[in-house]
């Protein structure tokens, strides 16, 4: 019952980026990210890609900070860990199946 972030480890458009994930529901974490104003395409299956300087922001809206091996091990023990198989298939996005992003 927890939004978590992980460390922003993952460089990409001159940006250093981190996840968002629940890790309790998908609705959790669409519910939080539109609180905070994060924008759709930031959604990839199971998690938000957030860049660095929107970290302080997160957490003062209730985000907890943990590192990326909780964050792994709490969304799979969610059971809303997408596979990375999965990950690789493309197509458009439904609310029902997002559309894949390169990792951010």
């Amino acid at each position: 019952m927890a939004v978590l972030l992980d460390p922003p480890l993952w460089p990409r458009h001159g940006r250093i980026w981190g996840h968002l994930v629940s890790d309790e529901s998908l609705a959790e974490l669409r519910d939080f990210a539109a609180r905070a104003g994060l924008p759709e395409r930031g959604f990839d299956r199971d998690h938000y890609d957030i860049p660095a300087d929107r970290y302080d922001e997160l957490i003062a809206l209730g985000a907890t900070l943990v590192d990326s091996r909780e964050l792994v091990r709490r969304l799979r023990a969610s059971g809303l860990r997408v596979p990375a198989r999965d990950r690789r298939r493309t197509g458009p996005r439904t609310a029902d199946r997002p559309a894949l992003t390169d990792p951010p």
